[in-house]
């Protein structure tokens, strides 16, 4: 057996933090700049007025055509429809026109986490003893030198508005250019009840500073989103969660990619925030992962959903049910909200890369969080946007 080399707890915490620090100057582009500045104000259009926004790809706009959905009716609020009738949830079907203006800072703090759990702890073969709990802490700020590929994902659902975590990564096809970012499965699609959720976007660095709720409602749109909001143009969930999604066979197949677009600016996300994460699809089992960290937003008590957190744990084994695969799970107090965030290995090359994402927790308490073995599966769909998007 190929022996793996591992850090102690403080070097895969130093370089853990080190691969996630932005390279490029920062949201101002001004190195002696000691705060991001407004480039990406609040458009004064409301949702309702369907203002502004990116122009529609043509395939967007012709498989919005081939719905029945009017663009300008779908701006105006028939995305409120959530008839299952007309509720689209294959594979191919996925729509997310941009509404300009739409997730201000009241929404977004209104947004609520999926909350994501399973109501009885695992006693199938396989599992590993539960781990002890490890307490969250609070990322250092500001997040977009600390932790700038990490951000907060809001979308809306039948249940209202919503959120979960995602991370930046690489995209093989546009290298140093990537619009890719990473989150559960259940950030995105409701699987087996349901289909795509809408309005999605992702806000790296979310609350840069880590303001209070009470401060954030009257910060300055730069504190809010530094980098500005990406829209989902196009998203991948795996076959297994779009079928099963929400079920104790599913969850090992929790993971999703989105291909983002900025509302404001053509700049890519990777261009823009100056990092990306590599991805590691291996699915080395739980032993030969080692210290894992794991990066979010947590948003149920006691955490109030716009504090970045981190824990760091050694991954140990977790199986939902019978002839599923093996989940990673550690020690960690966060909980709904954090949900998609990225988990994080030093490789044995020294490299960072993701290596899984949060998916379910304990149901009634906190104190553990489980993530999908990322394999040939999740490869696939990450090649999937990759390619769709090449050129």
């Amino acid at each position: 057996m190929r022996s793996i080399r591992l850090l102690p707890a403080g070097g895969v915490a130093a370089a853990l933090a080190i691969a996630l620090t932005a390279t490029a100057c920062g949201p101002t582009e001004t190195p002696a700049a000691d705060k991001p500045a407004d480039t990406t104000a609040t458009a004064t259009a409301s949702p309702a007025e369907g203002a502004g926004g990116p122009e529609l790809p043509t395939d967007l706009a012709d498989k919005l055509k081939k719905h029945g959905v009017d663009i300008d009716k779908w701006k105006n609020g028939e995305w409120k429809n959530w008839d299952q009738d007309t509720w689209l949830r294959e594979a191919e079907d996925f729509v997310n026109p941009v509404i300009d203006g739409l997730w201000d800072t009241e929404r977004m703090q209104s947004a609520k986490s999926p909350d994501p759990t399973v109501e009885t702890q695992a006693t199938y073969g396989g599992s590993d003893p539960v781990p002890r709990p490890v307490t969250a802490q609070r990322e250092k700020t500001p997040y977009h030198r600390n932790a700038a590929p990490v951000g907060k994902i809001f979308f809306d659902s039948p249940q209202g508005h919503m959120v979960c975590s995602g991370t930046i990564v690489k995209d093989p096809r546009r290298p140093g250019k990537s619009n890719l970012v990473w989150t559960a499965g259940h950030c995105v699609h409701a699987g087996k009840k349901g289909g795509w959720y809408r309005n999605i976007t992702f806000v790296p660095a979310f609350n840069d500073k880590g303001k209070s709720p009470s401060a954030l409602r009257n910060a300055q749109p730069h504190e809010v989103y530094p980098y500005g909001q990406y829209w989902a143009d196009w998203a991948v969930t795996s076959g297994e969660w779009i079928k099963s999604g929400g079920t104790n066979q599913a969850w090992p197949y929790d993971y999703a990619v989105l291909h983002v677009q900025p509302q404001k600016g053509r700049k890519s996300l990777e261009e823009t925030v100056g990092v990306a994460l590599p991805m590691d699809f291996s699915a080395p089992a739980p032993a030969q992962v080692g210290t894992v960290g794991a990066w979010g937003y947590p948003a149920g008590p006691p955490y109030n959903g716009v504090i970045m957190h981190k824990c760091l744990d050694r991954a140990t084994r977790y199986t939902t049910a019978p002839a599923t695969p093996t989940m990673y799970r550690i020690g960690c107090t966060m909980t709904g909200g954090s949900s998609g965030g990225g988990w994080f290995r030093v490789l044995p090359n020294g490299k960072t890369a993701l290596v899984s994402n949060t998916s379910i927790g304990p149901a009634g308490r906190n104190g553990w969080l489980a993530g999908p073995q990322l394999g040939k599966g999740a490869k696939a769909a990450h090649e999937m946007v990759s390619k769709k998007f090449a050129r």
